[in-house]
């Protein structure tokens, strides 16, 4: 949660005060507290409440960080101390929740003075938390202790649950019924042979008022033959706005007692996907009171951990979910699954369909793993040779008969493998990285039969003998080692890569930098023995070669448990309250619509994801936002745009974003963005970057020519990229048929290596993309504001299939200054459709004719 928005809660007491109430009762010494970061392992958040004034709790060194204690139920606050070590928070708010989730502020100020402070507030809740919004000084927030007041309920002090019916007898009300003898008072009539049922379509609702607000600690389902397959249990103060507690999509019906932490005056069982033919049907609808100390457990259902309930605290870890479906040496029919899979998946090109193959480590021989879309297939290792495929890893194009220009979203990292025939083929379009890989063998980057292909991008592998380039037309390698390189087309660039061809472009066409400036390598999942851990590598500058050469990689290592792990049924309120308890996220295969920004707002937070996990925003949200902290990484995403424009899918870093992040730097890496194909996508700009410091390490970002909800004015998005931050290095930038600029950068110091563009292909006429004198919006535009820029191995494509005869003055437009440089740059036409009259600003001979042929300048100015 962003300060802004924080700023905007009520707040119900605003100055300190020195003198106690007299019944006031210490309540939270000893209880469980969680933060959003802490200095080190001597400075954790249990020191805030131990009642001893020796030992403190610390956060990281930078602004919107927390400290949160929950009381075990609601509790009535009186008054909260802050015993500050001289690290303070200058400005800050105290918060109450009911749910840990939803929080009202009870306390603000912006000019603390530190020290030893006495809060008399007003307010409840069973979460109570410091939250920081402004340090007072270049520290973190440091408290010695963390003290609230108040008192239990006399009638429910222990937490319990009462076994009263609060919902027997009270007023109900349904989004339908199924006839007059099936009302909705049916189902709180205490009665077991009367039933509330409702029509048969999805979705449908049942809602009890209480009559005034309560904690609600149990919900019981009794339901009928027609039961809810998935649906939610939500409850709401007002009837209007509804908070979930409970969710599932895998209900078996029956009887189900659901133990729930939350609180309303209304409760409503929300289906969204029935069992059977008929409607939902429920012989009684229970709901009990109290304050639930269960910890969100459940019977006959599944607790919000696993499917996105919020019941209070969110729990780390646990099971990986159906997609993800894991080998080891002895597993049976290896191959079949991979062939099971691979049917479903090998033309399914916008389904819905997620998965990740993932093998423990060990040797596995005679598999060939075809992988189709949105399939990743992963090593669990702490280096690739920890696992072994003795057979092959292929990826190719008869689906499409041998065209690979559309082998997108798929995956292979952190595994060796020794091809059957000497050669491994890997025939891949955009998104589709092959990072920390050891073929041992040579690679072949071509369909079978050698036809069109738009590839690609490996990172971080080794291959012992020769990548064959064949007719890709263009690719990306970074800190590699390779056994050679066959071949180019058009601009094929490699950057720290061992054993990488000279440079030579345009003839042939190899951009080759020794090292890269900045990189760090893709957070992955492993084994460590038995217990699943996430590798985070470090930071590399000017790096060369893989990071595993020595064996062990440095980094450090995040047990699962301090993930939550996201699987179907999640929603946006619970993963950002996983993130505000300090939880990294871990995206299993699936598709996740949310109806809320995620907001990722604490320092070094990971948030991967497996089998290409999908984000759709709805009602027009940005998917992602990250705060301007140091270190977020965010990788293995695709974010598709949603029906309701959105102003972008993600955004890292707020408008005017100014903290310098050299040091520990944001990294966004597999991150694809998508504007339509699966559905009429609508996106103002794809992704903007306003965080200083950010790498970009491989995104596609595409506004689709092909697929579902495709047109002009059908998917549209004016801006794939803008980069706004200061010092951003973009290592392999994908960005396609945006209706404006692709890229626009307006930041200093801004560095690419490797840009590959189509302009949009669907432009009706040359007035549809004129920019006032300027014929068409360059692909790559620098602002004429910005003074350093340096760019290596950039192309740009036209194929106005609407209209071949509109021109583009140039590919690439920057500012005559001597510091704004690009290397290696061309454009092309497709086939004649459509022609560029030059290639930088005013600088490149035009294209012309039907012969698909580049017009290259190797240095500007």
């Amino acid at each position: 949660m962003g300060a802004a928005a924080l700023l905007a809660g009520t707040v119900l007491a605003l100055q300190p005060a020195t003198a106690a109430h007299a019944a006031d009762t210490l309540i939270s010494q000893g209880r469980t507290v969680t933060a959003s970061s802490q200095e080190n392992g001597g400075t954790p958040a249990a020191y805030a409440v131990d009642g001893d004034t020796g030992t403190r709790w610390s956060s990281a060194a930078s602004d919107q960080q927390w400290l949160q204690v929950d009381l075990g139920s609601q509790a009535t606050i009186s008054k909260v101390v802050l015993n500050w070590e001289t690290a303070y928070g200058k400005a800050y708010q105290i918060q109450t929740s009911n749910d840990g989730t939803t929080w009202t502020t009870v306390y603000s100020t912006t000019t603390s003075t530190g020290g030893n402070e006495t809060l008399n507030v007003s307010g409840s809740g069973r979460y109570v938390r410091m939250n920081g919004i402004t340090r007072a000084t270049g520290y973190g927030y440091s408290l010695w202790e963390f003290q609230v007041f108040g008192s239990f309920d006399a009638t429910n002090p222990g937490g319990s649950c009462g076994t009263a019916n609060a919902a027997q007898g009270r007023p109900a009300t349904a989004s339908s019924q199924e006839n007059a003898g099936t009302p909705a008072s049916s189902a709180v009539d205490g009665d077991t042979g009367t039933r509330w049922s409702s029509a048969a379509s999805d979705p449908q609702w049942l809602q009890v008022d209480l009559g005034a607000t309560q904690q609600i600690c149990q919900v019981v389902l009794n339901w009928e033959t027609a039961y809810g397959k998935a649906y939610q249990i939500q409850t709401s103060d007002n009837g209007t706005t509804w908070t979930t507690v409970y969710s599932t999509t895998t209900s078996t019906g029956g009887n189900e007692t659901l133990n729930v932490s939350g609180s309303g005056r209304y409760v409503r069982m929300n289906g969204t996907a029935r069992a059977t033919g008929y409607g939902y049907s429920l012989w009684e609808f229970q709901v009990h009171t109290g304050s639930s100390t269960t910890g969100g457990t459940t019977t006959g259902g599944t607790t919000g951990g696993s499917t996105g309930g919020t019941t209070g605290p969110i729990q780390g870890g646990g099971d990986l979910g159906p997609n993800v479906i894991v080998f080891d040496p002895s597993t049976p029919n290896i191959q079949a699954k991979l062939d099971q899979v691979f049917q479903q998946q090998e033309s399914a090109q916008f389904g819905d369909g997620r998965y990740a193959f993932l093998f423990k480590p060990g040797t596995y021989s005679n598999l060939n793993a075809q992988i189709g879309f949105y399939t990743s297939i992963a090593g669990l290792g702490l280096s690739p040779d920890a696992t072994q495929i003795n057979g092959d890893v292929t990826v190719d194009a008869g689906w499409f008969n041998g065209n690979a220009t559309q082998n997108f979203w798929r995956s292979a990292e952190n595994f060796a493998v020794k091809p059957v025939s000497g050669s491994d083929r890997w025939a891949v379009a955009q998104a589709a990285p092959f990072r920390r890989m050891h073929v041992e063998g040579d690679l072949n980057l071509a369909p079978n039969g050698y036809g069109w292909a738009s590839g690609g991008y490996i990172a971080d592998s080794k291959i012992d003998g020769t990548v064959g380039n064949y007719s890709q037309q263009q690719w990306y390698t970074r800190d590699s080692s390779i056994g050679g390189f066959s071949n180019g087309v058009w601009n094929q660039v490699f950057s720290g890569v061992q054993g990488a061809p000279a440079q030579s472009f345009p003839n042939p066409p190899y951009t080759t930098l020794g090292t890269t400036p900045v990189s760090r390598e893709k957070p992955f999942l492993y084994l460590d023995g038995s217990d699943y851990k996430v590798f985070v590598p470090a930071k590399r500058t000017n790096a060369s070669g893989v990071d595993w050469a020595s064996g062990t990689p440095a980094g450090t290592s995040i047990p699962l448990s301090q993930f939550y792990v996201v699987k179907a049924g999640a929603t946006a309120a619970t993963i950002n309250a996983a993130l505000a308890q300090g939880l990294n996220l871990l995206f299993t295969p699936g598709v996740y619509h949310v109806d809320q920004t995620i907001n990722i707002t604490r320092p070094d937070t990971v948030v991967l994801g497996l089998g290409l996990a999908t984000v759709v925003p709805d009602n027009g949200v940005t998917a992602i936002k990250v705060a301007d902290v140091d270190g977020v990484k965010l990788a293995g995403l695709l974010l598709d745009a949603g029906t309701v424009n959105s102003p972008t899918l993600l955004q890292v870093g707020p408008d005017g974003a100014s903290a310098d992040h050299s040091a520990d730097p944001t990294s966004v890496q597999d991150v694809f963005v998508r504007v339509g194909g699966a559905r009429a996508g609508s996106v103002t700009t794809g992704m903007v970057i306003n965080s200083n410091n950010t790498l970009i390490d491989h995104t596609w970002i595409w506004r689709a020519d092909h697929g579902t909800g495709v047109g002009w004015n059908t998917n549209p998005s004016d801006y794939g990229l803008l980069v706004h931050g200061n010092d951003v290095l973009a290592t392999g930038l994908f960005v396609e048929h945006f209706k404006k600029y692709d890229v626009e950068w307006s930041g200093e110091r801004g560095r690419t290596i490797f840009f590959q563009n189509e302009i949009a292909y669907d432009a009706p006429n040359q007035a549809a993309v004129q920019n006032g004198s300027t014929l068409g919006y360059a692909a790559y535009k620098v602002d004429d504001s910005v003074n350093t820029h340096e760019a290596w191995g950039v192309g740009s494509y036209c194929n106005f299939t609407a209209d071949p005869t509109i021109r583009m003055d140039h590919g690439f437009e920057v500012p005559d200054k001597p510091n704004v440089k690009l290397h290696d740059a061309l454009v092309v036409s497709l086939g004649g459709m459509g022609q560029y009259n030059h290639v930088v600003n005013s600088t490149g001979s035009a294209t012309s004719g039907t012969s698909t042929v580049p017009s290259n300048v190797v240095s500007y100015p």
